[in-house]
């Protein structure tokens, strides 16, 4: 039988710019922190923005920095949000739209009015994000087309490297020491985007705390084969580790796309 972990320890910071590891992605970065003021203070040359990246890049992390720290005036836009949701308000200032590529055709239609509504009042600001770039979008050709007027940035991917201190980050954050040979390990025997890894985080935080033990690979190890979470592809015993068995392997599970703010 599976064992199930019961600890709740809260919810994971929100998604800030602060904590998004701008990689090469500084000039994206400091536009986005500097939009809201700059609609205050007069009028934006740049007001649309469409950022797009691969899945795991952080498009959702940034979506939801810019209207965590948009002092209520700013609108998160997603698939699942309600057809009214899109409509022009003058009193929000900051538009943010999600997953651009996977509205319905009716909320496409509401997009490219509001878009309309955006560049006709000059103290709002839209930013939308999606998969591919602006040619490749299957979207409404008239949508595509408004997507790729404004300015376009493409998420660069984070290397080995930075995803190693984005999970050193994070845990630090959750007031856990992770040992350094955690986000190696992962890097090399799991999935490698964002959201898996950041939720096998999440997951190894409690269940640390449920042992009271400090987060180490033996531990990651012990975690994988009592709640029947996929195994790695090889295990090498180490001092730390050879007390414990590593279990019969199995294959890995298959791809997280559930939306996260990492995606």
């Amino acid at each position: 039988m599976q064992r199930q972990l019961t600890l709740d320890l809260g919810t994971p910071p929100p998604a800030t710019f602060d904590n998004f590891f701008a990689a090469g992605n500084h000039e994206l970065i400091t536009r986005l922190r500097e939009l809201e003021g700059a609609l205050a203070a007069g009028p934006v040359a740049d007001r649309t923005f469409y950022v797009w990246g691969e899945p795991g890049s952080g498009r959702s992390h940034l979506l939801q920095a810019l209207t965590h720290e948009a002092d209520g005036h700013a609108r998160y836009l997603s698939p699942q949000s309600a057809l009214n949701a899109f409509g022009f308000d003058p009193r929000v200032s900051l538009y943010a739209v999600d997953d651009c590529d996977r509205l319905s055709a009716a909320q496409q239609i509401a997009l490219f009015n509001l878009f309309n509504e955006v560049r006709a009042h000059p103290t709002s600001a839209l930013v939308a994000t999606g998969n591919d770039a602006p040619l490749a979008l299957t979207v409404r050709e008239d949508l595509r087309t408004r997507l790729g007027w404004g300015l376009v940035f493409h998420l660069q991917p984070l290397t080995d490297e930075v995803k190693a201190s984005v999970l050193k980050h994070a845990a630090r954050e959750r007031g856990i020491v992770l040992a350094d040979d955690v986000p190696a390990y992962l890097l090399t025997h799991y999935r490698r985007d964002m959201p898996s890894l950041m939720a096998l985080l999440d997951e190894l935080d409690r269940f640390s705390l449920e042992q009271k033990r400090a987060v180490t690979r033996a531990l990651l190890l012990t975690m994988l084969q009592r709640t029947g979470r996929a195994a790695p592809l090889a295990f090498v015993p180490t001092e730390e580790s050879s007390a414990e068995p590593a279990g019969p392997a199995v294959a890995p599970a298959a791809p997280d796309n559930d939306p996260t703010r990492f995606k």
